[in-house]
């Protein structure tokens, strides 16, 4: 059996924490932690839908730990909540 481990930042407090929504913003998350991209340079980093990924970072954005910076495209980068790392 294969145990799955999440980026401690993709469990959200407003949201039910399903496993393909965990799964989706763990990589995106990586994504960012790498190189901070617009939308369309994530989805293709991470292999997930445009669409999804707006779903997700909008997601993370309400609970403070990505942000939006800069005019259209948005670069898409962690905040310092969002930096932090469960030890």
């Amino acid at each position: 059996m294969r145990i799955r481990t999440f980026h401690p930042k993709a469990y959200l407090t407003n949201r039910r924490n399903m496993e393909r929504g965990l799964v989706s913003r763990t990589k995106i998350l990586e994504s960012i932690e790498r190189k901070a991209g617009c939308v369309s340079g994530i989805a293709k980093d991470t292999g997930l839908s445009y669409a999804s990924v707006t779903y997700h970072l909008r997601a993370l954005r309400a609970e403070g730990i990505v942000e939006a910076v800069g005019r259209r495209p948005f670069l898409w980068r962690l905040t310092s909540l969002g930096q932090q790392k469960l030890i």
